[in-house]
């Protein structure tokens, strides 16, 4: 099986180094392009792929062709590959906010059409992944892509209406929870920290409290209880992010994010 990647910035890198790493493909079974040749000539030196500067050769020779270039440049990658995808390719786009009729309307031909939504944590095998499928994809070719998808994080298949829904709570969160960890640690260096253990203590406790969330299976709710003890310091910090309408600030700036992607 013969994987394709155009575009070749973080998040195929990403994609690419799960992959490898979970032996989902073999670095001489994976071909890529870039816009930029020296681009090109990183991703075969660190992870021993073939490189092409034409994306029509990619688009030619993949089984699985991923098209991980970003929204505003996707019809024009489209344009120049859609008379080299075989009847047999299935596509795999990551374009934020480009639909599934969109991308069928721009090949101008029936297509094998997946659309997927990764986020910035699958750099570190940690990403979440929204997938979505035209009815052209078999079962068997989307299990396929959801083993793929599966190597650098967790992936599940949503309804497409929900697919912007996923750019709120998992594509652009990872930016949310940043800047969550850089206000905690800005105080922690108010108080006399050293900024990188303040990064250090801030960022561990994001990672264990959403590690504790996920193998327990408690409700965030049940967990958050579980801290805040009787006349404690805790509930007296989320008194206060309660009194400054953090949930409702979260809440807003995902849906002016969803209703973001929805006009893209």
């Amino acid at each position: 099986m013969k994987l394709g990647f155009i575009g070749l910035g973080n998040m195929a890198k990403a994609m690419i180094g799960g992959m490898e790493k979970k032996n989902m493909a073999s670095p001489l079974d994976i071909i890529g392009s870039a816009a930029s040749r020296e681009t090109e000539a990183n991703m075969a030196a660190e992870f021993g792929i073939v490189t092409t500067a034409s994306n029509a050769e990619v688009a030619s020779k993949a089984d699985i062709l991923f098209l991980a270039v970003k929204p505003v440049y996707l019809s024009g990658v489209i344009a120049e590959i859609a008379e080299n995808i075989r009847q047999e390719t299935v596509i795999v786009s990551i374009a934020a906010g480009k639909t599934i009729d969109w991308i069928e309307k721009a090949f101008e031909k029936e297509i094998k059409l997946v659309r997927c939504m990764p986020n910035t944590p699958a750099l570190v095998g940690e990403g979440c992944t929204g997938v979505c499928r035209n009815s052209r994809v078999t079962a068997e070719e989307m299990h396929t892509v959801m083993g793929l998808l599966n190597s650098f994080g967790i992936a599940s298949e949503v309804p497409e209406r929900l697919m912007d829904v996923v750019v709120g709570v998992s594509g652009s969160s990872p930016a949310y929870v940043f800047m969550f960890i850089e206000a905690m640690a800005d105080e922690a260096v108010a108080e006399g920290m050293p900024r990188k253990q303040a990064y250090e203590f801030a960022a561990q406790s994001v990672l264990g409290s959403a590690k504790l969330m996920l193998e327990t299976g408690k409700h965030p709710g049940e967990l958050k209880d579980m801290v805040c003890s009787p006349g404690g310091t805790t509930i007296q910090a989320v008194k206060v992010l309660e009194e400054m309408g953090m949930r409702a600030a979260v809440m807003d700036a995902m849906e002016a994010c969803i209703e973001k992607s929805r006009s893209l």
